[in-house]
């Protein structure tokens, strides 16, 4: 296992497109008329940087023992839908203990003025 702590990852851009955000609030019981709810951003920064992880092989990310451990947001302010928001992947730390890698990934999303929408950090758990 080689430590990946430090490496960022290209930038990913991606329109809030009114479709997937209507599917997304339904599919978590929200109203699609309400507007694009706070956890889409799992979808414009987890969702559009953890496959870049996942595909490093240097990072070697065992997905068959991968355990999605925490989630958290921080919001600057909620994308609209329309809007573009460009997603910036940074893996924050990587460390073994116990016969298990812990891998933090850090995303920072910015809108079309490069003004911070939101961060967001995972924790990801490879169990041996």
């Amino acid at each position: 296992m080689a430590a990946v702590a430090g490496k960022t990852y290209p930038a990913v851009r991606i329109e809030i497109d009114r479709e997937r955000v209507a599917d997304f609030a339904r599919a978590i019981g929200a109203d699609p008329s309400d507007g694009v709810p706070p956890t889409f951003a799992a979808v414009y920064a987890l969702g559009a940087t953890a496959p870049q992880l996942f595909g490093d092989e240097d990072a070697a990310i065992d997905f068959a023992r991968l355990l999605h451990a925490e989630q958290e947001f921080e919001w600057q302010r909620h994308p609209g839908v329309g809007e573009t928001v460009t997603s910036v992947g940074r893996v924050a730390s990587d460390t073994s203990r116990r016969g298990m890698r812990f891998v933090s990934l850090e995303i920072d999303t910015t809108d079309a003025a490069d003004a911070p929408v939101c961060r967001s950090r995972t924790l990801f758990v490879i169990r041996s």
